[in-house]
């Protein structure tokens, strides 16, 4: 029922698609030849009469081309996939290059005909229009959906094959979003007793049960949660639920091991997959990384130019000792540098400074230094470690080597961290752990930036930094 629910849906789907590329193609037209001493009008870049341009009803026969590529294009770009858990963001940046490939096929188009008439403009109008009108309706599409989820329609039955830590961290997630519209039947297990539950979820027979469960035909999906130690079940399990048709996933109980996106490399037919795959490591994006960073660095230190020196002033005048403080951390590939600051507390001993951790009310913080601490101004020096090379704008925030040899026994993958320049801000920050906060779902959050990395998560972080990384409540 759910697999022809989604063909319903996607030629729904197909159908809009193709009408917000006419309607937008029209009101283009419409904003640019129509609307009479208009902002686009006088301020075009084509200098020539509006009366030179063809009709638009000669400009129609051009969607003749367009909308069987557009469509094809969305195709590609997964937005035809099924999209329960797809986030927003992703959305629209695959709407993004489906259009930005949509108008350069149009423009090749053109070259080609010879079309010189079609005015520029109309098409850069055309190409934002249809990726908000397109985006608006996917997200009214999307709302209404998860509305319909959590009240129990347009569900997706599953059924569990494996009892673990895997199989509970996939129920978690499950019953955390309701909106994303999965029903779990129960889980078949060999080791546990029939009628032990999780979260309301049961142990509803063994794995040689399966079989006569996919007879009901009540399953959309079979997930495979099996312990490490039971894998030489899986080939057979997979055999059994293809030979039912049943659609199946496999969700590994290595995944503390192997990234959530991993980079999997083919080996003359044998897959062959990188326990870590580390964007930056790639020359390229590790270039455009520093450029963003020297360019953001200079701009940043020229707009809080007057706050730095107000702070210099608060700090020279209201305790002694210097005004910058400078502390060993560690950064890329695990080497020491100096970490810059606006001095937040009373001078201390180097056995002293080298092991606290700074607690709500430390009598060691000055008062101006709450002040500074608590809306991150003590930080704003750190832009010249980015000029310098030491750290980003964006990264994982670099701890104290004291610290670091502690965590790295304590705390699995702790070090992974240290395989990209440490940042003035980054996804843990923005995500509330910062602090005295838990230092586990801080690697959770540097090690998701770290394989995730783009330059667009950059600009996300940076951008969530002015609405939450200034004031901080954990920053003592």
């Amino acid at each position: 029922m759910i697999k022809e629910n989604q063909r319903l849906l996607n030629l729904f789907h197909l159908v809009i698609d193709a009408l917000i590329i006419v309607f937008s193609f029209c009101f283009a037209y419409h904003l640019r030849f129509d609307i009479k001493d208009s902002f686009l009008i006088r301020f075009d870049i084509i200098n020539e009469p509006i009366g030179r341009y063809l009709s638009l009803a000669e400009y129609m026969p051009m969607l003749i081309y367009l909308i069987p590529f557009y469509i094809i294009s969305y195709y590609i770009f997964g937005l035809y996939n099924p999209k329960r858990t797809m986030g927003r963001r992703m959305e629209i940046w695959a709407l993004v290059k489906a259009n930005a490939i949509g108008i350069l096929y149009c423009t090749t188009l053109l070259y080609f005909f010879k079309a010189t008439y079609y005015a520029r403009l109309f098409l850069a109008i055309f190409f934002i229009l249809n990726i908000v009108l397109d985006f608006i309706f996917r997200h009214l599409v999307s709302k209404t959906l998860r509305k319909l989820r959590r009240s129990g329609r347009n569900l997706k039955h599953v059924l569990l094959v494996g009892y673990g830590d895997t199989a509970k961290g996939y129920v978690d997630r499950i019953l955390e979003h309701p909106d994303w519209g999965f029903y779990i039947h129960g889980i078949l297990d060999d080791n546990e007793k029939k009628g032990t539950e999780y979260r309301g979820i049961k142990i509803v027979g063994d794995i040689d049960c399966l079989p006569k469960l996919l007879d009901s035909n009540e399953y959309d999906e079979i997930v495979i949660t099996l312990k490490l130690k039971e894998y030489e079940k899986l080939a057979g399990i997979v055999i059994t639920t293809e030979k039912y048709g049943v659609h199946t996933k496999f969700v590994p109980d290595y995944n503390n091991v192997i990234p959530t996106k991993p980079y999997t490399e083919d080996l003359e037919g044998l897959p062959v997959v990188h326990v870590r795959n580390v964007p930056l490591s790639d020359p390229v994006n590790k270039f455009l990384k520093r450029i963003f960073d020297i360019v953001g660095a200079i701009f940043c230190i020229i707009i809080f130019s007057i706050p730095m020196l107000i702070v210099s002033l608060l700090v020279k005048f209201t305790s002694p000792g210097p005004l910058i403080f400078k502390q060993k951390r560690i950064g890329l590939h695990n080497r020491a540098f100096n970490m810059y600051k606006f001095r937040s507390m009373r001078v201390q001993t180097a056995s002293e400074e080298k092991k606290a951790w700074t607690t709500m009310n430390d009598p060691r913080v000055t008062p101006v230094g709450k002040f500074i601490r608590s809306t991150s101004l003590d930080e704003l020096p750190q832009f010249f470690n980015v000029l310098k090379g030491d750290m980003s704008l964006v990264g994982p925030r670099p701890e104290r080597p004291y610290f670091v040899d502690k965590f790295k026994e304590d705390i699995p993958r702790y070090m992974v961290k240290h395989q990209v320049r440490p940042g003035i801000t980054g996804w843990a920050q923005v995500n509330g752990y910062r602090g005295d906060t838990s230092i586990k779902k801080r690697i959770d959050c540097d090690i998701y930036y770290i394989e995730n990395w783009s330059l667009s998560l950059d600009i996300k972080i940076l951008v969530l930094t002015l609405f939450k990384g200034f004031v901080n409540k954990n920053a003592y």
